[in-house]
């Protein structure tokens, strides 16, 4: 299995949001910060957020705490394989119980932006 460091860019609507990863902003103002872990990826469904996704869009489910009560839900987040430069702009729209802080779950066709699905965990 390869293995790979994962930067995760995320852009923040509010400046309490997710403390922890590098936001670069999409657009105006928003705040930003930098969070470093694992990413994985899941078979996508009914999400925590009230929605249902398909594989083919790009998604990603946030740890359990930095989830929180779902104030997170609709937010777009860049994330970055810094092995090989690739990085991909998802909504998030799940919680992920089993990821530690500041690690991803994403959708298939997240994760093949930032590496191949066979790889199953970037680091």
């Amino acid at each position: 299995m390869y293995s790979f460091k994962v930067t995760i860019s995320i852009s923040l609507l509010l400046s309490f949001l997710l403390n922890a990863f590098h936001a670069r902003p999409l657009k105006g103002d928003l705040h930003s910060r930098d969070f470093s872990g694992k990413a994985t990826w899941y078979n996508t469904g009914l999400g925590a957020c009230g929605q249902t996704d398909n594989d083919n869009e790009s998604i990603v489910a946030l740890s359990y705490t930095q989830y929180g009560s779902g104030s997170n839900c609709g937010k777009k987040i860049i994330i970055k394989n810094p092995e090989n430069g690739n990085s991909v702009t998802a909504k998030v729209v799940d919680k992920c119980p089993g990821c530690e802080y500041g690690s991803l779950d994403l959708s298939p066709a997240a994760f093949k932006n930032l590496g191949k699905l066979d790889t199953g965990v970037l680091k």
